[in-house]
């Protein structure tokens, strides 16, 4: 679970506006990860994404794609090897650059049509988010149909919650928005109920499954340097989290992870009211920072989290405790 643009101070934000309630105090291993990419000291969510989900890191821009032009094999990829179930669910659109990072090779994020029809041919059983123009033959350079692709391929493409939710599909697709979601509240529980629905739909196979989640939008609030908008997000991805957090103790088997790719906004707190739930917040830039950054670990080896780390160990760790063959 990735919560883009989220430190230490969006994280308190959400424990402030959730009066006590906040899933994050639910975890008891808890650690930072160093954040820089290959090229820069201060990532994009490219690279920042590509380290989380290939273990290198990369120039920025990149989306697993190293820095001489080679692909990495990313988490998901190396799950579906093993046999497991693999998605991800998003509050932005489903080839931005951290959704991308779990499937597709290009040296730059604004590849976009290049990053569409690579997801079109990947192996993901389930996916949600926006983006559906991006999909569609009239709006793109290259001429090819991700859409039809998918379909081909036997995905089940939907662009409401509503079909989501009733779907039976092997294979389902939730595009469900044209372009880029609104903020929260008024994209509506996308996040939530996509979460929910990719659980039930991938929770089925004695291989298991690999999940990614992103809160993309906490992000959009710390460029915008807007409090009450990175508020609602994060406390929209606190409360997602309460939800995958309940799975996993039910379920006993489910290691979860949620960190960010990076700190957005040089977010302070100096004042603020705990009765209230309200931050009082200043923001330093309207760029991204180099800081490290959260990481809290719940489930079958998460003390392996504690500590600082490299964001690249993230990767590692997972691959250890999978017994995967690097």
């Amino acid at each position: 679970m990735v919560g883009d643009g989220m430190g230490v101070a969006q994280v308190y934000t959400s424990i402030v506006a959730m009066k006590g309630q906040s899933n994050f105090e639910r975890f008891k291993h808890v650690g930072f990860s160093k954040t820089y990419s290959y090229s820069d000291y201060t990532t994009d969510s490219g690279a920042g994404g590509t380290a989380l989900f290939t273990g290198h890191k990369v120039n920025n821009k990149a989306i697993a794609m190293s820095p001489d032009g080679k692909p990495l094999t990313t988490l998901l990829e190396k799950a579906q090897e093993y046999g497991m179930k693999t998605g991800f669910v998003v509050s932005t659109i489903v080839n931005c650059a951290t959704p991308s990072a779990t499937y597709a090779h290009v040296s730059n994020r604004n590849h976009f049509d290049s990053i569409t029809y690579q997801l079109s041919l990947s192996d993901i059983d389930f996916f949600s988010g926006g983006g559906a123009q991006y999909f569609n033959k009239t709006n793109r350079k290259d001429g090819l149909s991700p859409i039809d692709t998918l379909i081909k391929r036997g995905f089940d493409i939907v662009y409401t919650i509503e079909d989501m939710e009733k779907s039976k599909a092997p294979r389902i697709g939730a595009l469900l928005t044209d372009g880029y979601p609104a903020k929260y509240p008024e994209r509506g529980d996308i996040l939530g109920r996509g979460v929910a629905k990719a659980i039930e739909h991938l929770n089925n196979t004695d291989e298991g499954f690999v999940l990614m989640v992103e809160g993309s939008q906490i992000d959009y609030g710390g460029h915008d340097t807007s409090i009450s908008k990175l508020t609602a997000e994060v406390v929209e991805f606190d409360k997602v989290i309460g939800m995958v957090l309940d799975f996993a103790i039910k379920d006993g088997e489910t290691l979860v992870i949620v960190t960010a790719d990076h700190e957005t906004g040089g977010l302070t707190l100096p004042n603020g009211n705990i009765n209230s739930g309200l931050s009082e917040a200043i923001f330093t830039t309207t760029n991204h920072t180099g800081v490290m950054v959260p990481i809290f670990a719940y489930g079958p080896g998460a003390e392996n989290f504690a500590g600082i780390m490299q964001n690249t160990d993230i990767y590692d760790k997972i691959v250890q405790i999978m017994k995967w063959v690097k």
